[in-house]
């Protein structure tokens, strides 16, 4: 009987079938990304991290002195390396990852570097591996939970390209002439689910 069904064509192309749509399958999902890791490790913008003016407690900031003390001489600002003189990148600003699909942590933050170029760096990313993940800048606000994880293709948005690695440290380039007004957020956009592995909110000056 098995013999016989092996030989009627209806049973090769059910079989072909069942090939084809695993194979489908396997390219579409990708399952093996949830176990994979690729990571990036790029230089990054060296920008001050503490927010101007700021100083930790107990220490007394840079130019200023105790009562009674004699004001030591104001600082030299140096120059990073390779950059012209008296100036240096600046953070637009920056954001801290939420989960949304998939746990997702690090910052983002839109840089304007030295020859007056924006870039988007994101800090410490570490998400899940997946088919298909953009980086988008967008005006969506950031929700967290599960009403969050669909919303950033509803406006605008500006695709910056594929996400080159799930962890690490990565630079991705705005467009020149990008408007950044009410690009509020980016997101890690699975665009072949529609859906929003994690993102961050961009707050001016951070």
């Amino acid at each position: 009987m098995s013999r016989r069904l092996l030989r009627t064509p209806l049973t090769w192309v059910a079989v072909a079938v069942l090939g084809v749509g695993a194979a489908f399958g396997l390219y579409w999902f990708q399952p093996w990304k949830l176990v994979t890791d690729n990571r990036v490790d790029e230089q990054l913008s060296a920008v001050d991290v503490a927010p101007p003016g700021s100083a930790p407690a107990g220490v007394t900031p840079a130019g200023t002195a105790p009562a009674g003390a004699t004001a030591p001489a104001a600082p030299v600002e140096r120059t990073p390396a390779g950059s012209p003189t008296g100036t240096r990148p600046v953070v637009v600003s920056r954001g801290t990852f939420v989960s949304h699909e998939h746990d997702t942590s690090g910052d983002a933050r839109i840089v304007r570097t030295t020859d007056g170029r924006h870039r988007l760096e994101l800090v410490g990313l570490d998400t899940s591996d997946g088919p298909d993940l953009k980086v988008w800048l967008t005006d969506r606000p950031v929700r967290t939970g599960r009403a969050g994880w669909g919303v950033f293709d509803d406006g605008r948005r500006v695709e910056l390209g594929r996400l080159k690695g799930n962890r690490g440290d990565q630079a991705y380039a705005i467009p020149a002439g990008t408007d950044l007004t009410g690009l509020t957020s980016v997101t890690i956009w699975c665009q072949r689910f529609a859906v929003s592995f994690g993102a961050a909110p961009l707050v001016a000056g951070g």
